[in-house]
């Protein structure tokens, strides 16, 4: 069966609403010959009369009315469904899906909370992972990168914040280890090490003066998951260096301390990630707009 055109389906219906091809033009905006290759177009396709014509009036036959029924019923659905649609697109509602780093995303959560009181039709999907992921073959909404980003004109970049980076251990390791007095102490001393997504150990870079250094500490433990580094530090395997967003909980906490502030580098930037698309939608918009309200609202 050939595809029937929704605007013959129009035509039909507003030559029987005003059993008027003059009028059903006028109300279209187009012309009564448009309109009349319109409903011969239709009654063709369908393979039946749809009206009866004289020179005074216009009427549907019995498969006209038939038909209007049906085609009313349509035309109703695709309004309605342009209407949900434009409604999606001017109000937060729907599913996001977010990529977040483990140990930094989990400091998000309560801001992700509370985007569920400000937004009770957004529906969250989150990952924590140090994985890179891809944006758009995985279909992330947003995804939060740490550091620099190489561009893309695939993606739509937003920074975030900046980070700094310090050295932490736990109290149980500090009060069983010698004091830590300046940068010289640090090779004495248990470290756990992070292993980037690219496989090599990230080495420590510190702050001495008025010049920085970089530290490849022999590790006592060696872990690719950024939350697992924070955990490990927690239970006293030895120093670590931490982003100070991530550390600061548990510092105020006193699950941590802080060793040698003055030692303490700048960190890399958090951007977010998006698809490019003709428009982002308002359900992304809305989330993006409240992680980064929440972390230039947060003190590090």
């Amino acid at each position: 069966m050939e595809r029937t055109d929704a605007v013959d389906i129009a035509a039909f219906v507003a030559v029987a609403q005003t059993a008027s091809f003059t009028k059903a033009a006028e109300t279209l905006g187009t012309s009564k010959s448009n309109v009349g290759k319109a409903v011969k177009r239709l009654e063709i396709r369908l393979g039946t009369r749809l009206f009866q014509r004289t020179t005074r009036a216009v009427r549907l036959t019995e498969d006209g009315e038939t038909y209007q029924l049906a085609a009313q019923a349509a035309l109703d659905g695709l309004r309605e469904a342009e209407m949900a649609l434009a409604a999606r697109r001017e109000e937060p509602i729907g599913r996001v899906r977010i990529d977040l780093p483990a140990g930094f995303g989990r400091l998000l959560l309560p801001a992700l909370a509370s985007l569920r009181l400000r937004y009770p039709k957004i529906t969250l999907e989150v990952a924590l992972t140090d994985r890179m992921s891809d944006p758009v073959a995985e279909g992330w909404d947003i995804v939060v990168r740490i550091g620099e980003l190489a561009a893309d004109s695939e993606m739509t970049v937003r920074k975030l914040c900046d980070l700094r980076l310090g050295l932490y251990a736990s109290p149980a390791y500090l009060d069983t280890h010698d004091t830590i007095k300046s940068t010289a102490d640090l090779s004495g001393h248990d470290a756990v090490i992070f292993r980037g997504p690219t496989g090599r150990l990230r080495s420590w870079t510190v702050q001495e003066e008025d010049h920085q250094r970089a530290i490849s500490p022999t590790p006592v433990l060696v872990l690719a998951d950024g939350q697992a580094l924070v955990d490990a530090t927690l239970n006293g395997f030895g120093l670590a260096q931490i982003l100070d967003r991530v550390a600061q909980p548990h510092v105020d906490a006193g699950r941590l301390r802080h060793v040698l502030p003055e030692a303490d580098v700048a960190g890399p930037p958090v951007h977010a990630i998006i698809p490019v698309g003709w428009k982002m939608a308002a359900k992304t918009r809305a989330v993006l707009n409240h992680i980064a309200e929440d972390l230039r609202d947060t003190t590090a």
